[in-house]
Parts: structure tokens; C-alpha cells; sequence
């Protein structure tokens, strides 16, 4: 006997626009996709951050090509380059005006750790006064270091329950306590086989 299966349309089935999840999995990942920037260029690693809005590494491929210099407007705030005492007040109070929930990128050594700069001028890391999430290491990184670090931000907003921390009270989506940041190393240069 022979049964014959039709692979085609089927108005009955496929006319229907139906999408069947779980809210929180929905709300992760319009989050996930749609990170807007704000990008806080302070030193050389912000020519890098430039860099990945060109076509060349594009960060529109991750839904974040919306860089806004407007804090109201962001959800994601990258540092790259020095940070001086001087500026740090600006950079806190920049962080203070962004809505929740808010994630943090430090780019580069200078940001993440004062880099080669020990003078009395330089903050020491932005993590003093900033919660960091992603630590991008180089200097400058590469805009592909970026872009990975980008990608770990949006592994993070996934496994967060926007809609339960919402209900519990804990803020607009916040996720638990952070357990640790994450660490990106910039060593994307090709590997030369000695000889």
C-alpha cells in the first residue's frame, strides 16, 4: 500500500500565524536581540568600538547598531579606553540615568584595570564604581573581542526570568545577584606555525 504525503502549503495549518512559548522565554529573547548601546568612548579603545559599527564586523548582525547617546534610551553601557577620576563622576552619573535593567561592558585593559597608566589620576578599573559584567581584555581589543563579549551579554540577558524577578519585586527584570563577570580574552590574531 502506498500513502501519498503531500509536502506543500497547507492553508490550514501553516495560515495561521501561531507561536507557542513560554513568556519569560519570549521577553529573554526580545532583550537578548535588541541590546542598545551606550557607548562611553573615554580613550583609543573607543576607535575599535567604531570599528564594529562598520560593515566589516557589523553589530547590526547582534541587534545592536542603535547606538544612542542618549542614557534614557540605552540598556547597555560599553567603556572603552582610560578612566580618570575626573570623568568618573560624569560615567556614574551617566550609569545612574540609564533604566533598568542596565548591563555593563569594560573594554579594554585601561577600563578593566587601570592597564599601564598607575598614576594618582586614573581610576584603577571601572569596576570601582560601576557594576561590570563582560571584562574585555587587549589593548585596544579587536573589534571582534567586542563582538564576542556582546555575545556573552546576550547569553546572560537569556538565562535571566525577566517576568518571575518582575513578580518577586526585584525591579523591572533584574536578574539575581551577579555570580561572577565574565572574561573575554582578546586573542583573535592568527596562530603562525613555527618553523
Amino acid at each position: 500500500m502506498i500513502q501519498r504525503l503531500d509536502t506543500g502549503f497547507d492553508p490550514k495549518v501553516e495560515g495561521r500565524d501561531i507561536i507557542v512559548t513560554r513568556l519569560d522565554s519570549a521577553v529573554d529573547w526580545v532583550r537578548k536581540n535588541s541590546c542598545w548601546p551606550m557607548p562611553m568612548g573615554l580613550a583609543c579603545c573607543a576607535i575599535e568600538l567604531m570599528a564594529v559599527g562598520a560593515s566589516r564586523f557589523d553589530i547590526a548582525r547582534f541587534g545592536a547598531e542603535v547606538m544612542r547617546f542618549s542614557p534614557r534610551q540605552s540598556d547597555l553601557m560599553i567603556v572603552a579606553g582610560t578612566c580618570v577620576y575626573k570623568m568618573a563622576g560624569v560615567v556614574k552619573r551617566v550609569w545612574d540615568q540609564m533604566p533598568n535593567p542596565k548591563w555593563c561592558i569594560a573594554m579594554g585593559a585601561c577600563a578593566s584595570s587601570g592597564g599601564m597608566y598607575r598614576s594618582y589620576a586614573v581610576v584603577q578599573g571601572v569596576d570601582h564604581f560601576l557594576p561590570v559584567d563582560v571584562y574585555i581584555s587587549g589593548c585596544p581589543p579587536r573589534p571582534e573581542a567586542l563582538l564576542e563579549g556582546l555575545m556573552a551579554i546576550q547569553r546572560k540577558i537569556a538565562q535571566e526570568k525577566a517576568i518571575e524577578n518582575m513578580k518577586k519585586g526585584d525591579g523591572p527584570g533584574l536578574s539575581a545577584p551577579v555570580h561572577g563577570p565574565i572574561i573575554v580574552r582578546g586573542e583573535y590574531a592568527p596562530k603562525l606555525k613555527a618553523k
